[in-house]
């Protein structure tokens, strides 16, 4: 498969991927702390779809960049999405 090579999309994504990564660890941080069952439910679930978001900017970025037959992004889109 293609690599992904547009500066810009992979700067965006990579803020993005360490915005969730600060998400996870307030998650953890709130399972130290004993809080709530729903507000880390309500946390983990907003962090599960910044993770789908990313992944969606990261396809989109690549169809951008025409990296991907039509083909290949069904493929790509029937495996992980």
């Amino acid at each position: 498969m293609n690599q992904m090579s547009d500066g810009a999309g992979k700067t965006a994504i990579t803020a993005r991927l360490a915005r969730i990564e600060g998400q996870l660890r307030g998650v953890q941080r709130l399972i130290d702390e004993e809080v709530e069952v729903e507000q880390i439910a309500q946390q983990l679930t907003a962090a599960r779809r910044a993770l789908d978001k990313a992944f969606f900017a990261f396809v989109g970025s690549l169809v951008r960049q025409g990296k991907l037959t039509p083909d290949e992004l069904a493929a790509l889109l029937t495996r992980f999405g």
